[in-house]
């Protein structure tokens, strides 16, 4: 019985395996037709990936070389017209161009001539390895050019007297330009770019004559010696620029000069390390291996210029208090002058033996007789013996309010043009006094105008407005700060009404005047023989100071330098006139050129100089596009 079961278990076996054969066959069958499916899928799309890519490659190639043809006949636009401009150009008899209009049609028809057919993009040069395309310019026009705008020599004030500064002018010619690039690829695609703009030449000149407020500078700085290690900081600076140096730049940030740029020296330095690696050339611009210094002077600039004369000392100043007038000839404020001019609150003489602080005004109690009268403002300002904090703040819509500090002593002056009244209180103490500082002209004697000028015989330890963001300076306020020492500033020092735009829009550059906020209100902060500190102490490590700085005299060494913490920006909107390049631990500095200060009008009793008149000098002209409108024109085509 178990050998019959065992044969029949084994029959059965062999039964089952025989109904199964051929399906091993059928799933190999099917499986082989699922992989050529998915190869064939595969396949497929990579044919189709590539076809899509390389039409979008193509197609951006074609894009590209259209917008590098834009690009070759833009820099060939400048090329040509700068190659127009007339050698020997004089700004007189000579100008940079015989006939803008030509040059603008001479340009065009090279323009239409040169790229009329295709051309390659990678035949010489550095596009040698580039993708092959070509590009053409299918239209081009260059013309429509204004006539050029030109301030000259001679200006009037408008009381019909002659200009009292140093007389930048210029030329400026505005060539407008269309440009219309197609580029082909190897894969026969085609792009159509449109590029359309303004080129603009501005050749300068330079003259002067007469008696000059350095705050008809926007930067002046007398000691700064080519390639010694330092490097002005980078930044922009707008209004006329210039050295009794040369002006060194480094690699440190972009550089933007709005107006002429001035020096002594004959040559740029450009420092790409130490000062053992700094090139010095005439050039605009320079290069090491991958490295470029690259000063945007829009207005052009003049090398070898004849060197400023720098006043010898604040006399000027110091004296202006007490008579309103300033001149001194020199003379140092002796003691004796002092005590014949102030008084203070309790209408008590300064100490004829000097004093060690105090505030004092020019005003008298007495008349020609010597009869008593109510008191009665006579000089050009308040004297300030002592260091001391000083904090301006306008009041209503009129006075203009200084918070003087010494030690314990707070004393506060109120100036109200409109009430011809000067208040000033210590403690309990109160004098008011008819009248305010007034500017008198020098030969006639005749009221210039309500100036004041502030001198402190000694350091202005702290000098700011009420707070950040807040103005400090009243409308119709004219004042210059003076200081025997240092003048610490603490934070914002902002006008009333902002007289230039501190910052450009796409329709408005800055430093473009605000007419309807221009009531003459000007500061000037000087110190002959100190430094400008900066000591912000303002948390965001912003500051702005609206007014021109000088720390400037004959062999000095002031100049603006940081005390304390580090400043992220740093603006300027009025001018910096300084002795020497200090460390100002700044990320950005912004100079705003006040245009106000560059038609005459500066500051009440602001140092000067005595410019000699002389021949009108050319610059080098400088160019620069302006491009309105980047079309690319393909998907209308």
């Amino acid at each position: 019985m178990q050998r019959h079961k065992v044969r029949f278990l084994t029959h059965g076996r062999r039964n089952a395996r025989s109904q199964q054969r051929g399906v091993a066959l059928i799933t190999t069958l099917l499986l082989l037709m699922l992989m050529s499916g998915l190869a064939l899928a595969m396949a497929w799309s990579t044919r189709s990936d590539m076809l899509i890519n390389g039409y979008y490659r193509s197609f951006r190639g074609s894009f590209y070389a259209a917008d590098s043809g834009l690009n070759i006949a833009r820099q060939e636009i400048q090329n040509q017209v700068m190659k127009d401009i007339v050698a020997g150009w004089n700004g007189t008899s000579v100008t940079p161009f015989a006939n803008p209009g030509q040059t603008a049609t001479n340009v065009d028809t090279y323009i239409q001539n040169t790229y009329a057919a295709y051309t390659k993009l990678n035949g010489s040069g550095q596009a040698t390895s580039s993708w092959p395309a070509d590009y053409k310019i299918q239209k081009s026009v260059v013309g429509g050019v204004t006539q050029p705008f030109v301030k000259y020599v001679g200006c009037t004030m408008a009381d019909g007297s002659a200009c009292a500064f140093p007389v930048t002018t210029y030329y400026k010619y505005q060539f407008d330009y269309s440009l219309t690039s197609i580029g082909q690829s190897r894969g026969g695609e085609a792009a159509t770019m449109q590029d359309r703009g303004s080129f603009f030449v501005t050749a300068p000149l330079s003259a002067a004559g007469g008696k000059t407020s350095f705050a008809a500078w926007g930067m002046f700085i007398d000691n700064f010696p080519i390639c010694t290690g330092g490097t002005l900081v980078p930044g922009t600076i707008t209004g006329p620029v210039f050295t009794n140096g040369a002006w060194t730049f480094g690699t440190g940030g972009p550089y933007t000069f709005t107006d002429p740029v001035g020096s002594v020296s004959s040559s740029f330095g450009y420092q790409f390390g130490g000062k053992n690696n700094c090139d010095q050339t005439a050039n605009p611009t320079d290069k090491q291996g991958n490295t470029s210094i690259t000063p945007n002077f829009q207005a052009g600039f003049n090398l070898g210029q004849s060197k400023i004369a720098l006043p010898g000392n604040d006399y000027d100043q110091e004296r202006a208090v007490l008579d309103g007038i300033g001149v001194s000839g020199g003379s140092p404020i002796s003691k004796q002058d002092l005590n014949k001019g102030l008084l203070d609150i309790n209408g008590v003489a300064y100490p004829n033996s000097g004093a060690t602080s105090g505030v004092f005004l020019p005003y008298t109690t007495k008349d020609a007789l010597g009869n008593t009268i109510p008191p009665k403002f006579k000089g050009g300002g308040i004297y300030v013996e002592g260091n001391a904090n000083i904090t301006l703040q306008p009041v209503g819509t009129s006075a203009q309010l200084y918070t003087i500090t010494q030690g314990s002593t707070i004393t506060t002056i109120t100036v109200d043009p409109i009430a011809n009244t000067t208040t000033m209180v210590t403690g309990g103490t109160a004098q008011v006094i008819t009248g305010v500082p007034t500017q008198l002209d020098p030969t006639t004697l005749a009221p210039k105008g309500y100036e004041t000028m502030l001198y402190v015989n000694g350091n202005v330890n702290s000098l700011s407005g009420p707070g950040e963001g807040l103005p400090a300076i009243q409308d119709h306020t004219a004042l210059t700060i003076t200081a025997a020492a240092n003048v610490t500033i603490t934070g914002d020092i902002r006008y009333k009404s902002e007289p230039v735009t501190t910052a450009a829009t796409q329709t408005t550059p800055i430093d473009t005047l605000i007419p309807a906020n221009d009531t003459r209100q000007a500061l000037g902060i000087f110190t002959a023989s100190g430094d400008i500190q900066l000591n912000n102490g303002q948390a965001d490590g912003m500051l702005q100071i609206d007014g021109s700085l000088a720390t400037i005299s004959n062999n000095g060494t002031g100049g603006i330098v940081n005390t304390g913490n580090a400043i992220d920006t740093l603006t300027i909107v009025g001018g910096r006139i300084q002795n020497n390049i200090k460390n100002i631990n700044t990320t950005t500095r912004n100079v705003v050129f006040d245009k106000r200060f560059g038609g005459g009008f500066a500051p009440p009793w602001f140092p000067s100089t005595n410019l000699a008149a002389g021949a009108i000098t050319p610059g080098t002209p400088v160019g620069s596009f302006s491009r309105l409108q980047w079309i690319n024109r393909t998907p209308f085509d």
